[in-house]
């Protein structure tokens, strides 16, 4: 048994040496590196599933960044943005050896990278190739840098001077981002050629890392601690009293590197203080993945700050980087807490393009009402509330949140989180963007 066990420590940590020192690192690689810029209320996970295909695609993880800012600009000005971005370029190029790197912008990071691009001929002449990704239009190339833009749902009209200009009317906002059609695209526009597979590369051992930042400033919550646990999935109950990892969260947010199961189901949670818990619970990662985000908030404070709480209900956050469709019958979207499906025209319409949902008992009176949606969250961009009465149990009773996504010929995907009180435990649920 003891030598099992030393020849299963002995390849874990042969496979965690060859993904921490990628082939050629520090030397030219035969990609460049790559950029994605977010839009409104966005951060670095709306490339994950991107980035993972492009590593099971040949390039390497550590070459593939995303340039985070708080997008109401209360954090920072658009010139901190450009001033951190040059440095990152640098940065990676020095890195990489490469002569450019690939830029990538999705809705609100259209109009900063179009700026950016034509602020100064030198910041131009450092980007090899730019996708503009369902956000502004341009009557040309932004700094003469080659262009590909990738058009959603909406108007045919839109498009940029001189571009390639793609269009995917079936694909929704945030979709644009994160879909296999997009990634298609821009992997041919990068190479010249179409990639091997559009798939999520199964891996035996995950390596993780990441950034825990405050939802939508993408500032690290700082002071937090941030532990890993492995979890049934049947029940979302831990499987150790113990942490797999601990991480004292700093003012980047950064935390990594973690080693997993590519088949397991984690927990990551996230302690402000020794009563108060937010825990996030992911679908397995299949592949290794550096742009991990758990996003939260302080307790009381920012959108979180409005869900009421109690000791007789549970709080849920579900997102998923695909929008939900509640209105479009068997072509969208169905999801089902604790047995009860919640989506419907008035919480979750296509025009409203929600990709968070805030679950919980609205006005704590034990009663669930889905005729209309939780109006402090479904003012804002992307997000809606929906008034469920999810019990408390003093046991933790599991749960189970299922999704079954539109486009995946009925396959449900599960996650299950114990029924613990919303007056000392929030929870989020991230489902995959991508079918299968």
């Amino acid at each position: 048994m003891l030598v099992r066990r030393l020849l299963a420590v002995m390849a874990v940590a042969v496979v965690a040496s060859a993904m921490a020192a990628p082939p050629g690192h520090g030397a030219t690689h035969r990609h460049r590196p790559v950029i994605f810029v977010h839009g409104f209320s966005g951060s670095g996970g709306q490339f994950e599933t991107q980035a993972r295909r492009l590593t099971g695609n040949g390039y390497r993880a550590d070459l593939i960044e995303a340039h985070e800012y708080d997008s109401l600009f209360e954090v920072n000005t658009p010139e901190q943005v450009y001033a951190g971005l040059d440095r990152r370029i640098d940065r990676l190029l020095k890195k990489s050896g490469a002569d450019k790197v690939d830029l990538l912008a999705h809705s609100l990071g259209t109009a900063l990278m179009q700026a950016y691009l034509r602020s100064s001929p030198e910041r131009a002449a450092k980007v090899a190739h730019y996708v503009n990704l369902d956000g502004a239009t341009s009557p040309d190339q932004p700094g003469g840098v080659p262009t590909l833009a990738v058009w959603g749902e909406g108007s045919p009209e839109r498009r940029i001077g001189g571009a390639k200009n793609v269009y995917f009317p079936d694909q929704a906002h945030t979709e644009v981002v994160t879909s296999a059609k997009t990634f298609a695209a821009f992997f041919e526009f990068f190479t010249g050629r179409a990639p091997r597979t559009t798939a999520i590369v199964p891996e035996a051992v995950v390596r993780l890392s990441g950034r825990t930042v405050l939802f939508p400033s993408n500032v690290g919550a700082d002071g937090a601690r941030m532990e890993i646990f492995e979890v049934d999935p049947r029940t979302g109950a831990r499987k150790t009293r113990r942490p797999l990892a601990a991480y004292r969260i700093g003012p980047d947010g950064r935390w990594g590197p973690f080693l997993g199961r590519g088949g397991a189901h984690y927990e990551f949670a996230v302690i402000w203080d020794e009563g108060t818990v937010h825990h996030t619970y992911f679908q397995p990662f299949r592949r290794s993945d550096a742009l991990v985000r758990v996003l939260t908030s302080r307790p009381g404070e920012g959108v979180s700050g409005r869900v009421e709480t109690g000791d007789r209900h549970v709080s849920l956050v579900i997102n998923r980087q695909r929008e939900w469709w509640g209105d479009q019958g068997a072509g969208g979207d169905a999801l089902w807490i604790n047995g009860r499906q919640v989506l419907n025209a008035a919480n979750a319409p296509r025009t409203k393009r929600v990709i968070g949902i805030f679950a919980y008992d609205a006005g704590r009176d034990g009663v669930t009402d889905l005729s209309a949606p939780i109006p402090s969250f479904f003012e804002q961009p992307f997000l809606t509330g929906v008034d469920v009465f999810i019990p408390a149990s003093a046991a933790g009773r599991p749960i189970p949140v299922v999704s079954r996504p539109r486009g995946g010929s009925g396959a449900l995907d599960v996650l299950v989180v114990p029924a613990l009180p919303s007056s000392k435990h929030r929870f989020t649920v991230q489902f995959d963007d991508y079918v299968g």
